[in-house]
């Protein structure tokens, strides 16, 4: 995931900001307060006086020092009734304008050796006059100006300030707690996301098989629970859906096997004929699906014991079984048995006579109606289902195993018995694949596990 999607960096973000709006504004208003209530900030009046005595100096002809009438001055007298200062310069020169207040009258030339310094009170005491003292050069040389408040602080000054202020403390905090942040944001939101990595985790083991499964609700951040909730609940519905839809399905295959039964008599008793033929492969369908219905069924029941079972015997009475509906259909049919002897697996009878059924019904449908359909049983432990047709392409060796997935779209059948196939075949530890035989056509070879080591095989007991 981007972190552009991510809630941690998404956090991470607004709370910068956040932090960064809330500490400016509580600078801003930390200055506006110490303003209002007169308290000594790093800009102050007297500097607008130090500014606009420095642009007026000047020397009179006599040598002396002289104030011009500059806009800026004309200004500072009339907005500051109280304005007063002194200057003097290291000849002697003194200047003074306004009531000097007699605490700084005796000062003199006893601060001429300091380059600047603000004269003023301790917090608490009687409200005093303060004072600013900065040496200065100016037109007329290096002089010493003394100053108390004048004038006003304009908007630029006072704008200029604040960012300064800003700067200066703002941002080393701003950065500080972005810093804290970025590390601690990510810690936080794992601890707390860490009920729903979990429920992530169980939501990806969820499958078809097995039902019954629910997220964890433990340490599931309250936000989130309902979220989890409407999963589980989706999930009950689910389940109970699918529940119906299998009962439907079992009364439905149980259903149909009886009509199908008659009907299949009732065609056996007409004469001989295509239309015989072709009627009897379609009801041969239709029980098979039937069957294929019930098996899917006995599948998911998982309580089906294995007992040891001879492939050989079992591909004779498959092939016995089928040998009228293949030769109907225009195939001949053919066992071939390599096995010296019984050949034992452990198994279910009835799911493996299935499995056979089922594989000479796919190669009937799709063995383009010639040549001979053969089983076989090699060793060791080996069972074949070979025809002569077109056979399967080789991208779809794996997929004609899926459901519902059949070689072309019209073609007859659910696409359920492949897929049957491949799962009673792997219940039983055994392996099917499909290749192509030698003189054309698809062979489909099921290769069982030794009964010692077979992993499906019930206990006994």
């Amino acid at each position: 995931m981007s972190k552009s999607g991510s809630l941690r960096w998404r956090l991470v973000r607004r709370l910068v900001a956040l932090q960064a709006v809330l500490l400016a504004l509580f600078l801003l208003s930390l200055l506006g307060l110490l303003w209002w209530r007169g308290e000594p900030l790093a800009l102050e009046s007297e500097d607008v006086v130090l500014d606009v005595v420095r642009e007026a100096i000047a020397r009179a002809p006599d040598g002396s020092i002289a104030l011009r009438s500059t806009p800026a001055l004309t200004a500072l007298r009339a907005d500051g009734p109280g304005l007063w200062f002194t200057i003097h310069d290291a000849q002697g020169h003194w200047l003074t304008e306004g009531d000097v207040p007699p605490e700084y009258t005796r000062i003199g030339h006893a601060l001429d050796h300091i380059g600047q310094a603000r004269l003023g009170w301790n917090l608490g005491d009687p409200p005093r006059p303060t004072a600013r003292v900065k040496r200065m050069d100016t037109t007329v040389g290096m002089v010493h100006v003394m100053t108390g408040p004048g004038g006003s602080v304009s908007a630029g000054q006072l704008a200029e300030f604040a960012l300064l202020t800003l700067a200066v403390l703002g941002l080393p905090g701003v950065l500080l707690m972005a810093l804290a942040t970025l590390v601690a944001t990510p810690l936080v939101v794992r601890q707390a996301m860490r009920g729903l990595d979990r429920a992530a985790a169980d939501a990806t083991r969820i499958d078809v098989e097995q039902r019954g499964v629910r997220l964890p609700t433990t340490h599931v951040p309250a936000e989130a629970a309902p979220l989890v909730d409407a999963v589980n609940a989706a999930l009950s519905r689910l389940d109970e859906g699918y529940a119906r839809q299998q009962r439907f399905l079992l009364d439905a295959a149980h259903e149909l096997r009886t009509p199908i039964a008659i009907l299949q008599a009732r065609l056996e008793g007409l004469a001989d004929g295509a239309q015989r033929t072709q009627l009897m492969e379609d009801v041969a369908r239709l029980a098979n699906l039937a069957e294929q219905m019930l098996d899917a069924q006995r599948l998911r029941q998982q309580d089906v014991a294995f007992a040891p079972l001879d492939l050989a015997d079992l591909a004779r009475r498959v092939a016995a079984d089928l040998a009228p509906l293949v030769i109907a259909a225009g195939y001949d049919i053919s066992l071939e048995d390599e096995s010296a002897g019984a050949m034992l697996v452990d198994g279910d009878r009835a799911a493996l006579e299935r499995v056979l059924t089922n594989l000479v019904q796919n190669a009937i449908q799709h063995g383009s109606r010639r040549g001979t359909i053969t089983l076989r049983v090699l060793a060791p432990r080996t069972l074949e289902v070979a025809d002569q047709g077109e056979g399967i392409p080789a991208e779809h060796s794996e997929r004609i195993f899926e459901p519902f997935h059949r070689l072309r779209p019209r073609a007859g059948g659910a696409g359920l018995g492949l897929h049957l196939v491949r799962e009673i075949v792997q219940r039983h530890g055994a392996r099917i694949t499909v290749h192509d035989e030698s003189g054309g056509g698809a062979c489909f070879r099921i290769e069982f596990p030794p009964m010692a080591t077979n992993p499906h095989r019930p206990p006994t007991s």
